[in-house]
Order: C-alpha cells, then structure tokens, then sequence
C-alpha cells in the first residue's frame, strides 16, 4: 500500500511500479561496533544530478552506483567511502543509512514543526541532512520542487537528492560552515548577543552549540566583518560581499521563468556561510516553504505577512525581511525593530524602527534599509535595484560617480536647471555651509583657491564642493607630499578623508543624479550594473 507521500509523488511526477514497495530491513550495532543494516528491498531512487525524479524497481548494483559516484563528483569534494547497502556499515559516528544517505546524529539546527538538520553523507559527500515528517508530505514535496527550480545558482543552497522511510523524508542538502546568524553572535561581543530573553538553561545550551560551531570554523581569525572608525563600527568587504550573495540568491529566485519563487522566511538562521579555499560565501536555504510551515521567530516578516489586509505577500516581503538581516549583520546582532521579541511584530505593524539611528554614522546604510523597511510593498527596492546601490561601491568607483556628476551638472551653471537646484537644496543635510572650514588645512585650502584665480569659488555650494573632489582626484598625483599625507592614499583614503568631513555628502548627491538622470546613459554603469 502506497503512503501518503508516495500518492503525493504518483500524482505529481507521475505513476510508480507498485513492486518496489518501501524497505523491509533489519539494523543494528554487532560487538565489533559495526553499524550495519540489511535492505532485504532497496528503497525508491531519489533523484539524479540532473534533479529528475524516477522510480526503477532496483537501484542499480553497487558497481554501477560506484561508478556514478566517480563519473558525478571530483576527489576535491569532502567525502567518505560510499557504504554498500547491502552490507555493513562503519563509521565513527553513530548513524544509519537509509538508501543513499548516512544519516549521522550530529545535529547543525533545529526547527519548528518537527524539522531537524544534522550530519551526513549523500553517495559520499559530505551533506546536510534536513528531516520532515511524513504527516508533513505535502510540505517535503514542495520543497523538493522548490530545490529542484532554485538549484545552481553559487548563492542557494545546493540540493543533492532525498530519501525516505516510514517516518521522515529526508532532503540532502549542501553542508554550509555556519548560519550568517551563527557567525555574527561568534564574532561580536557577549552584550551584543541575543539571549536576553533566554532561560538560563537556553543560554547555556545555546552558547555551547556555538562554541561548537566555532571550533569548526576554519580561519576564524581573517574573517574580519567589521571595521572600527573613530569608535564606531562599519561593514568591512566581506561582510558588504556576503550581504550581496543574499541579493543575488534572492535575485536568482525572484526571476526564475515560468514561476519566481518567494523565500518568505529569510532570516540570519536561513542564510548560510560556506568557507572553502580561501573564499567565503553566503547561500540562502529553506527558501518558499514558511507560506505552509508557521515558523517561531518573530521580526522578520513584512507588514503584509502579519496582516493579510495590508496586501498579497509577493517579492517584496523578501526585501523587507534582508532589510532586517542587513541591519542585524551591520549592527553586531541588533535588530531594527527592538530587542525584545515579543514587541518586534507589534512595531512592524506600527512602522517602528527603533534602533535606525545606530546606523546614522553610516548614511548608505541609512538610506538602503529605511527603503528595505518601507510599509508599502510597492516603495521598496526590487533586489536587483539593491545589487545597485552606493552601500555596495567601493571607493573607486564613489569617486568616478563624484566625477561624472560634476561633469553632467557644470553645463547647467548658467541656466539654473532643475537638477542643479536639487542639488544645491541638499546643502543644509549635508552641512556644507563654509565648507572650506571644515578641511582642517589651510594649505590645501590656499591649494584650492590658487588653482581657481579666475573663478572664485563659493564655499557654500554643494557643486563646488563636488567639483573640487572631483579636481583634486584626477590631479591626485600632482599635489604636493604634505597634501598628500593629508588626503590619505588613493583611492580608499583619499575618499575617506571627504566623507569623514562630510559623511551625507555621497549618499545625498548619489540621491540627486538617481531621481533626475538615472535614465541617461552616462549613469546606467553605475544604477544597472549588477545582475544576479
């Protein structure tokens, strides 16, 4: 008799050879310590490499299934010796397997509904092994669907094949380092730490299991996520890098043809952090199945998920819930909309970000997660809109924008146009008023107006002053040691010293030229230059 599950398959892939039955075995551990299980009937096939899902009545002999293995994966990937099923079966770690998985009892996370992640192999790679009850077959079938459409992008999570018995289904899943949760609570200080509202039992339990997590960090001493200014903290590369790896895995699965997939639960824990060879990556998981799954962690949903009349969930719930992790990783673990549990999908519902000013001395941040946060759906970013934005420049870049900015506003000098009136207002946010003042030389600034003889400069204008950073940074090499010293090396320093002085400053311009000019075909290398 077919289960649930199977009735579930038959009728959405098709009907399956009633002969193979499910496995009746035998298992257990001899005096030697040998884990071994006898398949008197071997289990269905899961899927291929290619994702297809078939039914034979056999697995085929071991032989072959070696030879796949070969065929399928390099000796670069971390494996162990593939177990043949029909004999015994050893490792060091106490498990099972159950068709083409060694399911081991090491556990990585745990859910709600029943759901566990632990240790294993898949054909022997090293896997993730996430397990559903079958009660919840509806859900495995799903998510298997959803694994099938999203699978090959480097930013999501990789799915191997699955396999099944009378309890649980089982997904084999890519084997990640870490959540991007896991890796800001390891790198950030106690204070910063989420488990104010934690049972004493909880914390501990809690802080083991990281203390676990980081003991299998590879290299934990270069993964440098923040850096320190003038004691207040901002997004070092990697960290930016590994926010941009969320966008493009979102992106990826917001433009899947026919059907764009919605994660609808993107969260620290559901982002994952993969370090291999030097590299660190981040890889969205669990994406689209929390619209039947209720999941327990309250703050990172959008309005509309909370409350269905505030509108249908579609792609930008998405974006709203990055907007919430964006803050929590730049933040060391902060939350935007408070830290107590309880009251954060109340001030989600009331528009309340309480903690944004701890992202004031960092504008572009600022400015990207107070658009992420929008309470209208229709006024956030798309995700490829966000690949984007300024937060994700590097300062070279910054400064061929200061230069292709000055150089579209100068025309309009005389005429007085719209966008050089837009520019000019953004003068008392950026607090540009006497703006030579505040470059603390008076060398440079003699520099400045030497230079300019016959066209006094007007130190109150936000042009001029874009215009001088624009000057002085295609004329860098010809100023003098001590100006030099002064500005710092370029480009990184050069454009720090500016934005030191004048923190608004890019954001707001960048603003200026994205409302009146983001059409024009100077600027498209800076607002359409990312894909996913």
């Amino acid at each position: 008799m077919m289960t649930p599950f199977l009735l579930a398959v038959e009728d959405k892939l098709g009907s399956i050879d009633l002969n193979v039955g499910t496995s009746s075995e035998s298992s257990g551990v001899d005096e030697e310590g040998w884990l071994f299980k006898e398949a008197k009937n071997q289990p269905l096939r899961s899927p291929g490499r290619d994702g297809n899902l078939d039914f034979p009545q056999q697995r085929a002999n071991n032989k072959t299934l070696l030879e796949e293995k070969d065929k399928y994966y390099t000796s670069s990937e971390s494996r162990v010796e593939w177990p043949d099923l029909n004999k015994r079966v050893y490792h060091g770690t106490d498990g099972r397997t159950i068709g083409k998985l060694l399911v081991l009892r090491t556990e990585i996370a745990k859910g709600s509904n029943e759901t566990s992640v632990v240790e294993g192999f898949y054909e022997g790679r090293a896997v993730a092994v996430k397990s559903l009850r079958l009660t919840h077959h509806d859900i495995a079938l799903k998510e298997i669907e959803l694994l099938r459409a999203s699978d090959w992008h480097q930013n999501i999570v990789r799915w191997y094949g699955w396999e099944y018995d009378e309890h649980f289904v089982y997904l084999a899943l890519e084997r990640c380092n870490c959540s991007v949760g896991d890796l800001i609570q390891i790198l950030s200080p106690p204070s910063q730490s989420d488990t104010s509202q934690m049972s004493t039992p909880d914390v501990i339990k809690h802080k083991n299991r990281l203390d676990a997590v980081k003991a299998k960090l590879p290299n934990l001493q270069d993964l440098s996520l923040w850096i320190e200014k003038e004691s207040k903290y901002h997004p070092s590369p990697l960290l930016l890098k590994l926010m941009k790896d969320i966008v493009k895995g979102l992106a990826h699965l917001h433009h899947l043809k026919p059907d764009p997939i919605i994660h609808r639960d993107l969260k620290p824990q559901n982002v994952l952090v993969m370090i291999k060879e030097g590299t660190v990556c981040a890889k969205v998981a669990d994406m689209g199945i929390s619209k039947r799954l209720r999941s327990g962690t309250a703050g990172w949903k959008a309005p509309e998920q909370l409350d269905r009349e505030l509108g249908s969930q579609k792609r930008a719930v998405d974006l709203f819930s990055f907007g919430c992790v964006l803050f929590y990783c730049i933040t060391r673990g902060m939350h935007p909309f408070g830290n107590n549990h309880h009251r954060r999908d109340v001030n989600v519902l009331d528009n309340n970000i309480v903690n944004l000013s701890q992202v004031d001395h960092i504008p572009e941040a600022s400015d990207l997660i107070s658009r992420l946060l929008e309470p209208k759906p229709d006024s956030r970013p798309k995700a490829l809109e966000v690949l984007n934005h300024p937060l994700f420049w590097d300062s070279e870049t910054r400064l061929s924008f200061y230069k292709t900015a000055s150089d579209r506003v100068q025309p309009d000098i005389k005429s007085g146009s719209v966008l050089l009136t837009a520019l000019e207002a953004t003068a008392t946010v950026v607090e540009c008023e006497n703006w030579d003042q505040k470059l603390n030389s008076d060398n440079f600034v003699d520099n400045i107006k030497s230079r300019r003889l016959r066209d006094p400069i007007n130190f109150n204008s936000v042009r001029e002053l874009v215009r001088v950073i624009r000057s002085k940074s295609d004329h860098y090499d010809e100023q003098t040691p001590d100006i030099k010293n002064l500005l710092g090396s370029y480009p990184e320093g050069y454009y720090d010293y500016f934005a030191s002085k004048f923190p608004k400053l890019f954001i707001e311009v960048y603003k200026v030229f994205y409302t009146h000019c983001r059409g024009e075909d100077r600027f498209k290398k800076y607002f359409e230059k990312e894909v996913a």
